[in-house]
């Protein structure tokens, strides 16, 4: 009988050892995707009031001597823990960044493993980052489930991104920092008592959620570099025992066995999903149904009269809020999101500016939407949404798949396209098309510092 013990032991081994030969060519593809996606993110982030913020506290707390490791979109440079920590909330910073890990597994796993090449030993190939990279998703996503799954998680209190989030950096630190399995085994376990992030900032759009990003990222380096060094970790984190990660954070439905399903032959980072709107993963489908509606009958903002979605309680209670007072606040309102894509035509980044936030425009449409709980949907189905138009016709659409998702994914072009316009904000031309150039071409990269060199410097010009 395999014990949890012996899972720790098996995702150690899996991170210690596995090599790009050993991943479908599907899968890395989709880590290129992800990679140039989360890039994207962060660069455009880098500038964000939670970024700006957190970069003032390390610049006058932890000066860092020699080179240090790059903030992206700046030209600042820090500690490997310091980089991990700025670089995931940048990434996070926008609510752009990927979903469907451990939830947000880009902006964990791509900082730390990009921080733990500059403390590497030796150089670190690209294939090996992208390695990496699939690894940590593949953690992350696997303690999420051992937790139950996303929704009970998360609906305990839980900010997963956060909380399993951790173990996914620590493993993709680990193998870029080549440890053995024995310590990688310590890394991941050391980690699990560096894992914290609570959902109490949905209530008022606090910047403790992007933080949680970050600090999942800068866990896990810091794991990875203490078990390089000797700290040990406990070995039975997974057991069924007291202060145990699973008995700790999902008393009442751990399911241990996911740690270990399809190792080594289902990645996880095959269920995640890139996000074409600046909102929660969960407005996505509502953002779609209505654009259908809209597109299909060929209505304006002036043609509807009223908009019911029918939603589960989970993401009412997620996402069910109507204030745009912060970024971080209609962020996570569908409400929101479907207003913007009625009376701007779209749920991107620029639907969501203080301007456009408070317009009478947007705030003449959030007065028409209703949304109602409906007790017999579950957690993972999607709202159905219905537009009355002035008419009086209602149109209803569902969408099971919203756009972004591993069935309904964004094509190549598209993560391009979406990439280009987020690293413009904070990079030259050159450098943007040199960046997504690089990304295309990783696993032939000799050292990865290469990347990194592109990211580091800020240059409008």
């Amino acid at each position: 009988m395999t014990t949890a013990t012996d899972s720790l032991a098996a995702l150690a081994h899996l991170t210690a050892t596995t090599r790009i030969g050993d991943l479908p060519e599907a899968v890395t593809g989709k880590a290129r995707h992800h990679l140039l996606d989360t890039l994207g993110a962060a660069l455009a982030g880098a500038d964000s009031t939670e970024t700006t913020a957190v970069l003032r506290m390390l610049t006058t707390t932890e000066p860092t001597a020699g080179p240090g490791t790059p903030v992206w979109g700046t030209g600042l440079a820090l500690s490997p823990r310091g980089a991990a920590l700025a670089n995931g909330v940048s990434a996070h910073a926008l609510e752009l960044d990927d979903t469907g890990g451990c939830d947000h597994s880009g902006a964990v796993v791509v900082p730390a493993a990009l921080a733990a090449v500059s403390a590497a030993p030796a150089p670190v190939s690209g294939a090996d980052l992208l390695t990496a990279v699939v690894v940590g998703y593949d953690i992350a996503r696997r303690v999420l489930e051992a937790c139950g799954g996303y929704w009970p998680h998360n609906e305990a209190g839980w900010h997963s991104t956060g909380t399993c989030g951790p173990f996914g950096a620590a493993a993709a630190a680990a193998a870029i920092l080549r440890l053995d399995a024995d310590r990688t085994m310590h890394a991941l376990a050391l980690v699990g008592s560096l894992s914290a992030g609570i959902w109490a900032f949905v209530h008022d759009g606090a910047m403790s959620k992007r933080l949680h990003a970050g600090r999942a990222a800068e866990a896990g380096v810091t794991a990875a570099l203490l078990a390089a060094h000797g700290v040990t970790g406990p070995a039975q984190i997974f057991d069924d025992v007291w202060g145990g990660f699973l008995r700790t954070f999902a008393p009442a439905g751990a399911e241990p066995a996911a740690l270990t399903a399809g190792l080594g032959r289902e990645w996880r980072i095959s269920r995640c999903s890139l996000k074409p709107y600046a909102s929660c993963r969960s407005t996505h489908s509502s953002v779609d149904a209505v654009g259908a509606v809209l597109d299909r009958h060929g209505l304006g903002a002036d043609d509807v009269a009223g908009i019911h979605v029918r939603l589960n309680r989970a993401v009412h209670d997620m996402c069910g809020g109507t204030d745009v007072t912060t970024l971080a606040a209609a962020q996570l309102s569908l409400a929101y999101a479907v207003a913007a894509r009625i009376a701007f035509g779209g749920a991107g980044l620029d639907a969501y500016d203080e301007e456009k936030r408070h317009s009478p425009r947007v705030r003449s449409v959030l007065e028409r939407i209703v949304l109602e709980v409906d007790p017999a949907m579950d957690s993972d189905t999607e709202p159905v949404v219905t537009v009355v138009t002035r008419t009086g016709a209602r149109h209803e659409q569902h969408v099971a798949d919203p756009l972004g998702s591993p069935t309904n994914p964004l094509d190549g072009p598209a993560v391009r396209a979406k990439f280009d316009g987020l690293a413009a904000r904070v990079l030259p031309p050159n450098r943007v098309r040199a960046v997504a150039d690089t990304v295309q071409r990783i696993e032939s990269l000799a050292d990865a510092t290469t990347l990194m060199s592109l990211l580091g410097r800020q240059n409008r010009r």
